[in-house]
């Protein structure tokens, strides 16, 4: 921190004014001090003893600290050890009326940044604020630093919601390939796996850390609009073109102009859509309905599905040219049963994050509990394993996750069945279908959600399977 030619701090590259808290039980000596930090544009606390100084510390952000050495029953390089404990970021100024060589090392080993004999000057004190300040700051700017420098930053954490974490050596490759990918900013990716692996997470790291993350990531699930207006949100219209087309409006193309355009469930794309989603990939260009001017907007395709993509090409059902366009980096997230070894910390990171959601205390996790976790064979992959977490740490009665927390009636119904095994596909997806509408009362989203699909795949696999339900079972 500077100080003007009044005396008063300049603002600094943080432009936040410190907050200060004095202990020292000589209250003459606080109210100066008070007095002279909030002339100078501090925020400043005071405190004539340990028990309120450290009620302050535990409601404010502090972030410098002016500690008297001798306090009343208790020694000010106690308090400072216990601060420094548990605000190890918390600078430490101490002064003392009684200081000797050996208490000023003892303080500065214990972690104080300065100290001060009394009586000292304002001057002094204004110094040795300074010096923190700097050191404060320079610690901000090291910090951004090593944010900018890791390989997935805070920042982007907070974006993608750091659900994508794990320890296998798969995953580290698909953070790799992600990072690499997103240096291209033109290049279309595919993203395959199945539904609850992360598809849209990795999308999310290759906008983020390429050139284009100031700009818009428009995530569209390609099976949630209806055929009648899948041109229309996809292009865009011009007013008045259609029934219902009151105002003009920008398409997903239009929307991620400079951004990424993100196609979740790819596969499910209408044959008559995929060639014209083709064409504008390869022209870069787009035309409302309505219109006939074409616009031009430059743009990143990222898709993802979870359906084996070359099975539809051979079936007719996908374009192999399309394919083609949106694979020039494949992009495989291996389901959470072949990888085993992220289990465990995404166990770990769930917890934490939910009992701070839940504003509750972070149980212990027997280790049994672990091994049964790591023996399941989650077929809704990390997102199952993200609602089984948030229900255990819900139910949970006390300070211990056991296996009984992770029971339910649809995982134990589906698991047994290993005694009859049936190697047919369809058979078993119809067979888990039924078993998860029962699990959930017949409840549609609730049923969808246990699955790790939407509930317009489920419809639609309802449907494939003429699995109907009726009154008497809902």
């Amino acid at each position: 921190m500077m100080f003007n030619s009044s005396g008063k701090p300049e603002n600094t590259a943080s432009n936040v004014p410190l907050k200060v808290l004095v202990i020292d039980d000589e209250e003459n000596f606080t109210e100066e001090i008070d007095e002279f930090l909030q002339n100078h544009g501090y925020i400043s606390f005071t405190a004539n003893n340990a028990h309120k100084g450290r009620s302050i510390l535990k409601n404010q952000d502090i972030d410098l600290l002016i500690l008297d050495v001798r306090l009343k029953g208790i020694s000010g390089l106690d308090i400072l050890k216990e601060v420094k404990m548990e605000y190890p970021k918390l600078e430490i100024i101490i002064v003392s009326a009684h200081g000797d060589i050996d208490t000023v090392i003892t303080a500065l080993r214990n972690g104080a940044i300065d100290y001060l004999k009394k009586p000292f000057r304002h001057t002094d004190i204004q110094i040795a604020i300074q010096r923190t300040h700097k050191f404060l700051d320079l610690q901000r700017i090291i910090k951004n630093m090593e944010e900018r420098n890791s390989l997935i930053s805070k920042n982007l954490q907070e974006k993608i919601k750091r659900d994508f974490i794990g320890e296998s050596s798969q995953i580290k490759e698909i953070l790799d390939l992600a990072v690499t990918a997103s240096k291209y900013k033109d290049t279309s990716v595919l993203i395959t796996g199945e539904s609850g692996t992360g598809k849209e997470n990795i999308a999310r790291i290759i906008h983020y850390e390429s050139s284009r993350k100031d700009n818009f990531f428009c995530a569209v699930n390609s099976s949630a609009i209806t055929d009648s207006l899948l041109e229309s949100e996809f292009f865009g219209h011009k007013k008045g073109s259609f029934t219902g087309a009151i105002n003009d409006k920008k398409g997903f193309f239009e929307v991620s102009n400079n951004g990424t355009l993100f196609l979740d469930e790819i596969a499910d794309m209408p044959l008559n859509l995929q060639a014209k989603i083709l064409r504008a990939i390869e022209e870069k260009t787009i035309t409302r309905v309505g219109e006939t001017e074409p616009i031009a907007i430059d743009f990143r395709i990222i898709a993802a599905t979870n359906h084996v993509i070359s099975n539809l090409v051979e079936e007719k059902k996908f374009r192999l040219d399309l394919l083609h366009r949106l694979n020039t980096i494949h992009i495989h997230i291996p389901p959470l049963r072949d990888r085993i070894d992220d289990i465990e910390p995404l166990l770990k990171h769930f917890v934490t994050d939910f009992a701070r959601k839940l504003n509750k205390p972070i149980p212990r996790i027997e280790k049994e509990t672990i091994t049964n976790l790591k023996n399941y064979s989650f077929p809704g992959n990390v997102r199952e394993l993200k609602n089984m977490i948030e229900r255990a740490l819900i139910l949970c009665k006390g300070e211990t996750l056991s296996p009984s927390d992770f029971l339910t009636k649809s995982i134990v119904g589906i698991e047994s069945q290993n005694e009859k095994i049936i190697f047919n596909l369809e058979e078993n997806e119809f067979n888990i279908i039924r078993l998860a509408l029962k699990a959930k009362n017949y409840n549609q989203n609730k049923t969808a959600e246990l699955l790790g699909i939407t509930r317009d795949s489920l419809i639609r696999r309802m449907k494939k399977y003429n699995i109907q339900v009726s009154k008497g079972e809902m």
